[in-house]
């Protein structure tokens, strides 16, 4: 991933110490292991603890010749730790290592991601308790519909982040497996209790029946969520690009002091972030579908998944990370405008209100359709001669005499709209 669109905190999981760290990691594991059992000598494991020294350009000199990772890593820890550390990867396949750091790594990555899930849910919480009541108009299809509230509308995006938060825990789970079971799955060279000593070490799951790998279902999970995440972060910055349209104008993102909007027309204010935020979310969806595809390998394995999971396995965790920060930001420094909002409430001249109008009348015994017709007929009068929906209906003696005035005066004001935002606010943030 590009430097631009990274976080040190995720860029150091995915770097190559880190990835050989885990590696050594796993390797030590099951040497203790099979230390215990009496299957090699004691002592392999606190030699290859000791001495061992992560030289990243060593193993990728060796890898030039070898053509093989894991060979390269295991031959560059042997150099420094002597002859008695043949022992090491006794029984093991090289996914054993692969596999189980992978899963390792998406879960350190995870639990990243879960705090800044975390962070955006502070910050929703607060906006949405702050607009609790801030009228806004409700929107379908881009056209004006019914009064809401701005709060309301960042309580719908708490919700929706808040099952976000339960679909990567439950994909943290799926990924929190190791596998040591050798060359197929079958244990032919190794015990199972070399495999269940690593998973409890490493804080993983014993995986129930592996192949040569983990089975991918299990990463496929995981990627899938990443991109319902990443749907998630463009809902909300789509929502923020269409808000700060000139015509519109109810809210915009921060702008600092010196920031420039243009090159050539210094006027311009441009939702540049949230924007930034729509092509990261195209981004981190782009690799569910190799996520998938990675589960139907060739009998025990093949290897066609390997060169997919080196990309999307960095690149869908750092990018995801800082679209998730960069929204956080984004929604804490926000600049709301109600005084717009109610002026866009207002727009239509009370044409919003028509519902209310068409319930009345069929409240009378009038069939909803003939209703529907009546109160059309002056909503299309006034879109054509920009006339005010109330003006025009109170001239309707056939409306006013099933409707009062008085009952009509009342249709024209939003607060009705918002009697049950307490309820709606229990649900979401009980």
């Amino acid at each position: 991933m590009i430097a631009r669109y990274s976080r040190k905190e995720l860029t150091s999981i995915w770097s190559e110490e880190n990835k050989y760290k885990i590696w050594l990691d796993v390797e030590i594991a099951a040497t203790q292991a099979m230390e215990k059992l009496g299957h090699i000598p004691r002592g392999v494991s606190s030699i290859v603890k000791k001495k061992s020294k992560i030289n990243v350009k060593r193993i990728h000199a060796i890898e030039s010749k070898v053509k093989h990772d894991v060979i390269a890593f295991l031959t560059s820890i042997t150099e420094k730790t002597g002859i008695k550390t043949r022992y090491l990867h006794q029984g093991m396949t090289s996914s054993d290592v692969l596999d189980t750091s992978f899963n390792i790594q998406l879960v350190q990555s995870g639990k990243i991601l879960l705090k800044d899930i975390d962070q955006i849910l502070t910050v929703l919480k607060k906006q949405a308790k702050k607009y609790k009541l801030t009228p806004c108009i409700g929107r379908s299809h881009g056209i004006h519909a019914e009064p809401i509230t701005f709060g309301l509308k960042l309580a719908s995006f708490y919700e929706e982040f808040k099952r976000n938060k339960k679909r990567l825990l439950n994909a943290i789970e799926e990924v929190s497996t190791c596998a040591i079971s050798g060359a197929v799955g079958t244990f032919a060279n190794i015990s199972p209790k070399v495999e269940k000593h690593v998973a409890k070490k490493l804080k993983l799951k014993v995986e129930p029946i592996s192949t040569q790998i983990i089975p991918r279902d299990r990463h496929a999970l995981y990627f899938s969520v990443l991109g319902i995440i990443a749907g998630s972060v463009e809902r909300v910055a789509t929502e923020i690009r269409h808000l700060q349209r000139t015509e519109v104008y109810e809210l915009q993102e921060y702008f600092s002091k010196n920031q420039k909007g243009s090159s050539a027309m210094p006027h311009k204010k441009n939702p540049i972030l949230s924007e930034n935020l729509t092509g990261l979310s195209r981004m981190v969806r782009s690799y569910v579908t190799p996520a998938l595809e990675n589960i139907a390998l060739w009998h025990e394995r093949d290897i066609s998944h390997s060169s997919v999971e080196r990309n999307i396995g960095p690149d869908a965790n750092i990018t995801l990370d800082f679209a998730l920060i960069r929204l956080s930001n984004i929604l804490k420094n926000m600049i709301v405008y109600p005084k717009a909002m109610a002026i866009n409430l207002s727009i239509t001249k009370g044409l919003i209100f028509s519902q209310e109008i068409m319930l009345e009348l069929t409240k009378s015994g009038l069939s909803r359709e003939k209703a529907y017709k009546i109160v059309q007929s002056h909503a299309k009068k006034c879109f054509a001669q920009n006339l005010n929906l109330f003006d025009v209906v109170k001239k309707d003696q056939f409306i006013i005499d099933i409707v009062p005035l008085n009952k009509l005066k009342k249709i024209f004001n939003s607060s009705s709209h918002f009697k049950n935002i307490n309820l709606i606010f229990n649900r979401v943030f009980k």
